[in-house]
């Protein structure tokens, strides 16, 4: 059974970052199952630190970008919307090139708050970071 609040292709998920940090990355969404969300990242110019590894902060933001978008993608988006409320990440292993790709579960879906836990791993399927993310969901306001 699916998680998600209503049935989306990629292609729509991956819109949702055109123009956007997600896109400046390099960040691809690359596949949608009944209950995780999956996307792609670059190790280049843009995502590493002066020593040629993986930045931290790309990590982070790869994580953050797949769970706000899954947690998102939960809820109904006329009256809810989800932001992040926490985020923390344990870099394991440094990455120096190719793609890196991350994995968001949800660990919680309430009414209020989602957790989420996301992995990254590299091309050999090396653990590169793990985050959990905790986003807020909020109520829309009418105007």
């Amino acid at each position: 059974m699916s998680i998600w609040f209503q049935p989306c292709t990629l292609e729509s998920v991956q819109q949702r970052g055109a123009g956007t940090m997600v896109e400046h990355l390099g960040i691809t969404i690359v596949e949608l199952g009944d209950n995780f969300l999956s996307g792609t990242m670059p190790v280049d110019h843009r995502t590493v630190q002066p020593m040629g590894i993986l930045h931290g902060g790309a990590s982070v933001a790869l994580a953050e970008t797949l769970g706000s978008i899954a947690a998102n993608l939960v809820v109904d988006p006329l009256s809810k919307y989800c932001v992040g409320l926490d985020i923390n990440a344990n870099h394991i292993r440094a990455a120096r090139k190719g793609l890196v790709t991350g994995k968001a579960v949800p660990v919680h879906l309430g009414s209020s708050t989602q957790v989420w836990q996301i992995e990254i791993s590299d091309e050999q399927q090396r653990l590169i970071c793990i985050s959990r993310l905790t986003m807020a969901v909020l109520s829309k306001e009418r105007v």
